[in-house]
């Protein structure tokens, strides 16, 4: 049975390669940051709420990480959006509610840097089948994130 098990492991594992893929960023949207992460955050939703975008929560991943005895660099999360803007895409395909509300991450690289990442609107728009016109329904987001990094 243990000679089964090995032959069969050998077979699969040309299939099945270990080898760590890079990440695909396809559809990220990016800005570096000059202000912390937890900063570039708070900054973010002071614009958010003054334009009166509903924010929902923020993960801290960092200090989740620690709680659980492991370490990441500084790394949150917001989650915000206007049901003005995200319920009609809803109501063109309700898939689209996996990826809204809208995220933001701010997390710091391993040269320090900040970074700011989100789902560009065509990615979301092109990922869940709906019409370019729904971009401008979404198209907000980049202009209050480069707001938040002046």
């Amino acid at each position: 049975m243990k000679h089964l098990l090995a032959v069969m492991l050998l077979t699969i594992a040309p299939i099945a390669p270990i080898v760590v893929q890079a990440a695909d960023t396809a559809g990220l949207a990016n800005r570096v940051s000059p202000y912390p992460v937890g900063e570039t955050l708070d900054r973010l939703e002071a614009i958010l709420k003054a334009k009166g975008v509903k924010v929902f929560a923020r993960i801290d991943h960092a200090a989740e990480a620690q709680s659980a005895g492991m370490s990441l660099r500084p790394t949150q999360l917001l989650i915000f959006g206007n049901p003005k803007a995200g319920t009609p895409l809803m109501r063109a395909n309700q898939s689209i509610g996996l990826d809204l509300p809208m995220k933001a991450l701010a997390w710091q690289d391993a040269q320090g840097q900040v970074q700011l990442t989100w789902n560009s609107p065509d990615y979301l728009t092109g990922r869940h089948g709906l019409d370019a016109e729904f971009n401008k329904n979404l198209a907000a987001v980049g202009g209050l994130i480069e707001a938040a990094l002046k």
